[in-house]
């Protein structure tokens, strides 16, 4: 065993339990903090007393690195302390193997430093515990501001299909105007007049004078209202609808502010500037990989940048039966934007789209021949990555400038 002070914590909403094991693996002190500055400055200076008394390194171990372990994870890492993230899934199993007679905070902190001192012994240790490497600034704040776009387009689609159904019930015509209710000229229209059924008696300058609104759109407009319909529930209903497509309006702005950040802070970061030299990866699915990448230093080879984000399938055979499995522990976030990306490329790049289209002709499903493509780009990106260099097309091909890269790129 690695002669180290290791140290458990188990995450809690309010309270943290600590376990607190010396070299030789006897704990010599449990208790509960506060998740609070009070709480923070008693444990760490625990930690410094038992770092001046063995003179070893402290390694301290949590289950799950993010949500409620915020802000001690990064206060561990800024304080010079080794943190390693738990795999959860594999601590249970390790529960299971060295059963306890009950299940509570104090037990859950032992195990968790019981399990953190075999990280040696471990093969392949990386899979149950992961050190948490020191990440870019700038890829921290893409982290945030990605997710929060996220949210708000998740937001949005839900906001927008009750407009949608609503506008169905409320005046089908209307409803049916546009294919997509999510436009400037469409939204505006419904939020101009303070009664719905005022739609009805605008004229056409009244119409042109609303932005977005061209000749075109007028025109589908009046078109309607010479039929235009209102069911008994538009008193009541219609303020929904208005409320709803403000909001619509709201949300879109917000987005378009979070691009603009973004596209801002992908500038200086040099990871970014690698996968978004590839053809395809546009400015969103590029911050989204690199905020959840975070640093290339925290995979130990592509293989395990290809798991994490969901590219590469395992192995799933029984005698006779050969097939596959979806790993389950990948970034699902990190996931959809290479596969947004990755599809992207394939209109870009003619090798992309043939090995795309051998995939298909192979059997594949449309998701399959991605994920496969995705395989080789991942391969692109760890090599362009390691090697600190961009995606270059050359004259009458699309690859990439370093042999090792070209050689990944499916012919």
């Amino acid at each position: 065993m690695i002669e180290q002070v290791t140290v458990g914590v188990d995450v809690g909403c309010h309270r943290h339990r600590i376990a607190i094991a010396a070299p030789d693996g006897k704990f010599v002190e449990e208790f509960d903090i506060p998740a609070d500055s009070e709480g923070f400055k008693y444990f760490f200076g625990r930690l410094d007393f038992y770092r001046k008394s063995f003179d070893v390194p402290i390694v301290v171990a949590m289950e799950g690195h993010g949500g409620y372990a915020r802000p001690l994870d990064s206060c561990v890492q800024e304080s010079g302390y080794t943190l390693l993230n738990v795999n959860n899934l594999k601590l249970c199993r390790f529960k299971e193997i060295f059963s306890s007679p009950a299940k509570t905070d104090a037990i859950d902190a032992r195990k968790i430093a019981l399990l953190a001192r075999t990280q040696d012994v471990l093969s392949p240790s990386k899979e149950v515990l992961q050190e948490v490497r020191d990440v870019p600034e700038e890829h921290q704040v893409l982290k945030r501001l990605t997710r929060r776009r996220r949210q708000l387009v998740d937001e949005k689609v839900v906001v927008l299909n009750r407009m949608q159904a609503d506008l169905q019930a409320v005046s089908p015509g209307l409803a049916d105007m546009v294919e997509y209710k999510d436009g400037v000229a469409f939204l505006n229209l419904l939020t101009c007049r303070p009664n719905l059924q005022d739609l009805s008696r605008l004229d056409k300058k009244e119409l042109l004078s609303i932005r977005g609104i061209g000749e075109a759109f007028a025109g589908r407009v009046i078109k309607w209202q010479k039929k235009a319909y209102f069911s008994r529930e538009v008193a009541y209903v219609g303020p929904m609808i208005m409320e709803d497509a403000r909001r619509i309006i709201e949300i879109k702005k917000s987005i378009n502010e979070l691009e603009e950040k973004i596209e801002d802070i992908l500038k200086s970061s040099r990871l970014a500037e690698t996968i978004g030299s590839i053809p395809g990866f546009g400015a969103v699915c590029t911050a989204e990989l690199v905020a959840e990448i975070g640093t290339m230093e925290r995979f130990s080879s592509e293989r395990s940048l290809a798991l994490y984000l969901g590219m590469a399938p395992l192995d799933k055979s029984s005698g006779k039966c050969q097939g596959t499995r979806t790993p389950t522990q990948i970034n699902k976030r990190g996931k959809a934007a290479m596969m947004t990306a990755v599809a992207h490329n394939i209109r870009k790049v003619e090798e992309s789209k043939k090995y795309y289209q051998k995939k298909r002709g192979e059997g594949k499903s449309h998701n399959q021949a991605v994920r496969a493509l995705g395989r080789h780009m991942i391969r692109v990106i760890w090599s362009m990555a390691k090697r600190n260099e961009a995606y270059q097309i050359r004259e009458g091909e699309s690859k990439t400038c370093s042999d090792e890269a070209c050689a990944a790129i499916p012919a």
